[in-house]
C-alpha cells in the first residue's frame, strides 16, 4: 500500500496494487495490518456503507458530531466519483480549505478521511458504486450537513454539463460560518 499525503493534515490517499492475471484481478482492499503499518493509524471500522449514484448525484458536504464523530475509508468499486474533503476544526491551520480526489474502479485509490472534516461525493458517471468504511456508527442527532456550493470554501466542482443533483437536506444546508465545528 502506498501512502500519498493530502493538503489537509491527517487525510491520504491510498494506492494499492491489485494482482492482475487473464481472469481479472485480487485486491486485498483492507487489511488492518498493512493499514497500520501504512498510515500508522489504529482505526477500529464499526459500520460499512455502500451508495449507488447516477452522473451528476452530489452527495454531501456531510459529517457527524462528537461523541460520534466519524472516521471514513473511502473507495469507488463501479464508475468514478470526484470525492471532496473539507478541514472544519476550529483552530487548524487548514480551518475552511479542501482538498479532491477522483475515485474510480480502476485506480483502486481510497481516500483517509479522519474525523473534524465535512465530505462530499459527485457522481461523475451513472451507477457509481462507492463503499466506505467508518469509525462510529450513523448517528442521526449527530448529523450535519453544509452546503456544496458555499462560496466561503470555494470547491471547484467539475462542470458536468447538468445541474447537480441534491437531495433536499443537501439542498437545504448551511454554510461554513454556521456549522457546528471540531
Amino acid at each position: 500500500m502506498r501512502v500519498i499525503p493530502t493538503s489537509l493534515d491527517g487525510v491520504l490517499l491510498l494506492e494499492t496494487q491489485p494482482i492482475l492475471d487473464d481472469r481479472g484481478f485480487l485486491m486485498e482492499s483492507y487489511n488492518r495490518r498493512t493499514f497500520e503499518a501504512a498510515t500508522g493509524l489504529h482505526a477500529q471500522f464499526v459500520q460499512d456503507n455502500h451508495l449507488s449514484s447516477h452522473r451528476g448525484v452530489l452527495r454531501g458536504l456531510h459529517y457527524q458530531v462528537a461523541p460520534h464523530a466519524q472516521g471514513k475509508l473511502v473507495r469507488v468499486i463501479r464508475g468514478s466519483a470526484y470525492d471532496v474533503v473539507v478541514d472544519i476544526r476550529s483552530g487548524s491551520p487548514t480551518f475552511g480549505l479542501w482538498t479532491a480526489v477522483t475515485l474510480d474502479a480502476a485506480n483502486h485509490r481510497q481516500i483517509w478521511i479522519p474525523p473534524g472534516f465535512a465530505h462530499g461525493v459527485l457522481a461523475l458517471e451513472d451507477d457509481t458504486q462507492v463503499l466506505y468504511k467508518t469509525t462510529a456508527h450513523y448517528d442521526k442527532p449527530s448529523d450535519r450537513s453544509i452546503a456544496w456550493n458555499d462560496p466561503a470554501i470555494g470547491i471547484l466542482w467539475p462542470d458536468l454539463g447538468m445541474p447537480s443533483v441534491l437531495s433536499p437536506r443537501d439542498a437545504a444546508a448551511g454554510p461554513l460560518s454556521t456549522a457546528d465545528l471540531f
